[in-house]
């Protein structure tokens, strides 16, 4: 026994032949094209947002370690609040990025006599300190003379690429001499 009415017949009808029509059309083509691109081109638009981002911060993380060595370079004698200020600086630099993960390791260097490194005094906040300090700054041994090193260390967490890559970690050391002195002390 069939219950089904002639509307119900005729609303049939009409979606086929809807469909068939819909899918003879040229307009139907580009949509399905339409629909199979989108996904591609919007990783790729949004994958270009988080690379832009990441280049971005990692300038301002040079330009940090740069800023933080220039302020403590420019007196013969630091103090906390110098250092403080210093490192305050060196966060604003990352703006308008968050500065949660900014980690910066302070180091003043002595070279002797013999131009062999010796740590005056270090000042490390949220990352662990730079072991290889004193190799890196064989380079720039001179006898009596002294060098500031500021290694940041900031961890770049994509808005989009999470789901690929939680967080780039990205590290830049500055190097800087003594404006007034050859060595710059901690009172």
């Amino acid at each position: 026994m069939n219950l089904k009415g002639p509307k119900e017949i005729t609303m049939r009808n009409k979606i086929s032949q809807f469909l068939t029509r819909w899918l003879g059309e040229e307009e139907a083509t580009a949509a399905a094209e339409a629909a199979l691109i989108f996904p591609v081109l919007m990783t790729l638009l949004l994958g270009v947002f988080d690379m832009g981002n990441g280049i971005l911060t990692n300038q301002k993380t040079i330009r940090a370690s740069q800023i933080t060595a220039d302020l403590i370079t420019r007196n013969s004698t630091v103090s906390t609040t110098d250092i403080d200020e210093a490192i305050e600086a060196g966060e604003l630099a990352l703006e308008p990025f968050s500065s949660a993960t900014f980690g910066v390791d302070i180091v003043s260097i002595r070279f002797d006599d013999d131009a062999v490194a010796q740590i005056i005094w270090r000042e490390t906040r949220n990352m662990a300190p730079n072991p290889d300090v004193l190799t890196d700054v064989a380079a720039l041994a001179e006898a009596n003379n002294g060098v500031v090193v500021v290694a940041v260390r900031y961890l770049f967490e994509p808005v989009f690429a999470g789901f690929v890559v939680d967080q780039i970690p990205m590290e830049e050391v500055a190097f800087a001499r003594g404006r007034r002195s050859a060595t710059v002390n901690l009172e």
